[in-house]
């Protein structure tokens, strides 16, 4: 599991953690939610998000790398077909990482692919240009999204070695930095069509994919506010204190005190929505219905917002109760900052105020796509 003094000295000088990701995913952690049909432990995903705020409160980057992994695998469940589960949950199974070729920052929005996906007899051709490409560079297979002429989205799974696919190790993110989010570019790329699963089909009935995406994501920041905090309680504790104070040690004064016990509020409520989301999204996949997913999406929207929200009001009150001296280079603190920053940029969070409260004033089902 991820040792913290490792990764702050992988995240100071940008090593990406392979060593740490065979640990990761040699674990089995990776092949949790594999439904047990086919072999697997099927977790409930309040279990899921549990797991990645853990990794997460260590290392976001290993929290964060798994996420298009998970994703893929409840796409497959849901639009793949019984040969195709089969082969690639048992993939799954023995430890394969999938990594992802999905954005593309050349086109109109988060949502639209210019990568094209031709189907020529028994094989299926991919050419493009990907980015935000997360984990492929650590991955055995990288599941590319593609469309048709139809502009309907497919998920092509791609072996790592396959020729045409060139991964591009240009992420230069001030957080998150080892993640390798870099990009990836198709050329005349060759796959079975049995390699292909018709992805679109995720969302063109009510399932749950977009909330387990999203999920994922609020664990993660969730994970980094814990480890920040971890972080504020120790600073605090030898901070000296504030002249005015009349106090001897950092830990008696009555404002870092009171701020702490804010923080910690906080903290725990957002641990609870966290749990709640995972039960709703439990829910629209044991009974997937138009009503349990649309629910799904609005808790774990909360969950995004409320995640979003202590992750960078922690990671920044640990500088706050800290003291000047917690900005030293050497003890890498501002990573809690960047990481925050940089991953909850992921998708915006004032679309998820407005996501909530279309649906508890007007009625209005969230729109059904992976960021939803």
């Amino acid at each position: 599991m991820p040792n913290r003094l490792r990764y702050v000295t992988a995240n100071a000088v940008c090593r990406l953690p392979v060593a740490e990701l065979d640990e990761f995913s040699a674990s089995g952690l990776w092949a949790i939610t594999v439904p047990k049909a086919y072999g697997g432990a099927g977790v409930s995903y309040v279990t899921v998000a549990e797991v990645i705020k853990i990794i997460s409160a260590a290392d976001s980057s290993l929290g964060q790398i798994p996420q298009n992994h998970l994703g893929v695998l409840d796409v497959l469940l849901q639009t793949g077909t019984e040969e195709q589960k089969r082969h690639y949950f048992g993939k799954a199974l023995a430890g394969y990482r999938f990594g992802n070729a999905f954005s593309e920052s050349k086109s109109k929005n988060a949502g639209a692919f210019q990568t094209r996906i031709r189907f020529e007899g028994e094989h299926a051709v991919l050419d493009g240009e990907k980015f935000y490409c997360t984990g492929a560079l650590f991955a055995h297979i990288v599941p590319v999204a593609g469309v048709n002429e139809q502009n309907q989205a497919f998920f092509a799974f791609v072996e790592r070695d396959n020729p045409g696919l060139t991964i591009i190790d240009n992420w230069d993110g001030f957080g998150q930095r080892t993640t390798a989010s870099g990009g990836a570019v198709l050329k005349d790329v060759r796959v079975p069509s049995s390699a292909v699963i018709p992805a679109h089909r995720a969302f063109d009935e009510p399932t749950a994919d977009g909330p387990i995406s999203q999920i994922i994501q609020a664990a993660v920041d969730t994970g980094i506010a814990h480890g920040a905090f971890e972080e504020t309680l120790k600073h605090a504790r030898l901070a000296r204190p504030w002249i005015d104070s009349k106090q001897d040690f950092g830990w008696q004064d009555p404002f870092s005190i009171a701020t702490i016990g804010d923080l910690q509020w906080r903290l725990h409520g957002t641990d609870a929505i966290l749990a709640k989301a995972g039960q709703a999204i439990d829910q629209a996949l044991a009974e997937p219905s138009e009503s349990s997913v649309a629910h799904a999406s609005v808790i774990v929207a909360q969950a995004k917002v409320l995640s979003a929200q202590i992750a960078l009001l922690v990671s920044s009150k640990l500088f706050e109760l800290a003291g000047t001296r917690s900005v030293s280079g050497t003890l890498n603190l501002d990573r809690y900052w960047r990481n925050a920053r940089t991953h909850t940029l992921h998708d915006p969070a004032r679309w998820k105020y407005h996501l909530i409260g279309n649906h508890v004033l007007n009625g209005i089902a969230p729109p059904r796509h992976a960021w939803n």
